[in-house]
């Protein structure tokens, strides 16, 4: 299984990323091992997740969520 999340760090900013072990993912970025940009930002809170069988389609969905305005994000995670 792939998921794409979005966490939200610990000052108030949104990551979007993909992965196929969500807890361990989400285990890195709160400490300080996952992707640059949530380093000194943790902890992280998981705030969105969507399942995908193929990996290209998660990957499909990360880049569309990326794409989003904070206010897009929002509302996605407020769904």
């Amino acid at each position: 299984m792939n998921y794409v999340y979005i966490v939200e760090c610990s000052d108030g900013t949104f990551y979007t990323g993909w992965t196929n072990n969500l807890d361990k993912r989400i285990e890195m970025h709160s400490n300080g091992t996952g992707a640059k940009y949530t380093r000194g930002r943790g902890p992280v809170k998981l705030v969105y997740n969507e399942q995908f069988e193929d990996k290209r389609d998660a990957m499909k969905r990360e880049y569309e969520i990326k794409q989003m305005t904070r206010q897009e994000k929002m509302l996605l995670i407020n769904e």
